[in-house]
């Protein structure tokens, strides 16, 4: 049983990002304030449920929360200022698009940079704590396979829509055979084996 939020009395968000993990794509983040007294059987850490099932609560959170906003931050600025550094960019982002300001935010995982005027509190595993950080998760991830999906049209040869730019080996077996795009993040270690130039 999820806890609705950390401070009962204030108006809390809950934020959460997706796509930390991946080798193409953006990392997307969301924050959401939801009602006081909010229910909704199911809802729960994204990865946790299918696709259909987050689709779903996904049209629930979005037609019942007071306030909700989802952020990307490019393949370009992870690799300036790291993943770390871009999911927590993405998640300020999220609070700063939502139409009511919180008074506190719960922020899923163990790393946050202060957001201005606002307290956050990090939560470990949070997304499957708290109701409102868990319908972030929910939107974050939906929001983000929705962004692959039309950019596996642009590169289908990746198969996106399948793997959402995460390492598995037939997204690697595609990077060996046609190499890299604009979306992928040249920070990362695309491929296991160190590719060495001949001299």
């Amino acid at each position: 049983m999820l806890i609705e939020k950390i401070h009962s009395n204030l108006i809390e968000c809950g934020t959460d990002e997706a796509g930390r993990g991946c080798l193409a794509g953006p990392v997307t983040a969301a924050a959401v304030i939801l009602p006081p007294g909010f229910s909704c059987a199911g809802l729960n850490d994204s990865k946790t449920l299918s696709r259909k099932r987050r689709n779903q609560l996904r049209e629930v959170i979005e037609k019942e929360a007071l306030s909700y906003h989802v952020a990307h931050v490019d393949r370009a600025m992870i690799d300036k200022i790291n993943i770390l550094n871009a999911s927590i960019q993405a998640m300020h982002l999220a609070i700063k698009g939502l139409k009511i300001t919180p008074e506190h935010i719960a922020v899923d995982g163990n790393r946050f940079h202060p957001y201005p005027d606002i307290p956050a509190t990090t939560v470990v595993k949070g997304d499957g704590k708290y109701l409102h950080i868990a319908a972030a998760s929910i939107l974050a991830k939906t929001y983000r396979d929705e962004f692959m999906e039309k950019i596996h049209q642009e590169f289908p040869m990746y198969h996106w829509r399948n793997n959402q730019g995460y390492p598995t080996k037939q997204h690697r077996d595609a990077i060996r055979e046609h190499g890299t795009t604009t979306y992928h993040r040249m920070s990362f270690k695309l491929l296991p084996e160190q590719l060495k130039m001949p001299l």
